[in-house]
């Protein structure tokens, strides 16, 4: 089989090169091309390639080696470029499928509730009637500090402080979650642990400094964040448990196909604990601590606690369908005898 010059092989090749090279320079990504022409661009991109390796196989000029390496390169970034970023997408998640698979498996959100907060509310309510309860629980170096945290209240900081403490409590609040949800992966024990010692540290916290005197100060600061942040990190736990059951209950599968199987819902639970934990965050950094009067912080944790019960229990449902033949209309319903 004789082999083609390289002038040979330029001049049957040059078209299919010409046609790749207009796809790249038309300026519009992949998902916009017709059917037709996204198909006819695989093949073009193949053909490239090929023509790359057979250029450097036979030796041919470096000159049209780098022609070629440059074209099968360019293709192949438009090929795998990152899918564009659509704020409907965004806007779906947190509008209607978090609420919608948090309600879907609301037994483990249940289970993470109640696991994160009867212990917290229990260790609170003791530390409050019998103080020594929280030494057993952390140190007095520890609870001392918490104190005095809180023994003044909060009027105000100035706004690069509240900017730094904003990273700070995002890196703070989803470390906690991430434990109480990563951890699922031992069979759900890992976030059974956290959900519970995290409840048992926060509530001997809020007990003893209620104890000292300055709950006044210390419940008017988390009241408003605390609504998103407390909430997120049972629902962080709860994901993590649903995690740890698709592993002991597998329906059959594999673990890792029952894994795979509550990866979505897994996936939109976790997104929608971070964006809660991002929302708990700033209000911590920016709001929490602001001289804005108590009542004015009260009223804003009472508002944001109903809408976002509300928004659980009723955000991204749909409207059932009227049933054939009960269709209201202007003369009545439809198919209903008339008078």
């Amino acid at each position: 089989m004789r082999l083609w010059t390289q002038d040979e092989f330029v001049a049957r090749r040059q078209a299919e090169w010409s046609a790749l090279t207009a796809i790249l320079t038309s300026g519009k990504p992949l998902h916009k091309l017709p059917a037709a022409d996204i198909s006819r661009f695989s093949a073009l991109y193949r053909g490239a390639c090929a023509d790359l390796v057979h250029a450097r196989d036979v030796g041919f000029t470096p000159d049209l080696v780098s022609y070629l390496d440059g074209l099968a390169g360019r293709a192949h970034n438009l090929l795998y470029a990152a899918p564009p970023y659509r704020i409907g997408a965004a806007w779906d998640l947190v509008a209607r499928e978090f609420p919608r698979t948090l309600r879907r498996n609301g037994r483990f959100f249940a289970l993470g509730m109640a696991l994160f907060f009867v212990p917290l509310i229990a260790c609170a309510v003791a530390t409050i009637f019998f103080p020594e309860f929280a030494y057993q629980v952390l140190s007095r170096e520890q609870l001392q500090g918490m104190a005095d945290m809180y023994s003044e209240a909060h009027t105000g900081r100035d706004e690069a402080t509240d900017s730094g403490m904003a990273g700070f409590y995002v890196y703070n609040n989803v470390g906690i979650a991430f434990r109480c949800f990563a951890t699922g992966i031992l069979l759900g024990f890992g976030s059974l642990f956290f959900l519970l010692y995290n409840g048992v540290v926060i509530g001997t916290v809020l007990g003893h400094v209620i104890a000292a005197g300055h709950g006044k100060n210390i419940l008017t600061f988390v009241c408003t964040h605390g609504t998103f942040e407390l909430t997120a990190i049972a629902i962080a736990g709860g994901a993590g448990l649903q995690m740890g059951y698709a592993l002991i209950d597998t329906g059959g599968r594999t673990r890792l196909g029952s894994l795979r199987a509550a990866g979505r819902d897994l996936a939109i639970i976790i997104l929608g604990a971070a964006i809660m934990l991002f929302i708990a965050a700033v209000l911590e950094a920016f709001w929490s601590p602001s001289a804005a009067p108590p009542p004015a912080k009260w009223a804003a944790a009472g508002v944001f606690t109903v809408l976002l019960t509300l928004y659980f229990a009723l955000a991204g449902r749909t409207r059932p369908a009227p049933a054939p033949g009960l269709r209201a209309g202007s003369q009545g319903l439809v198919g209903a005898p008339r008078p």
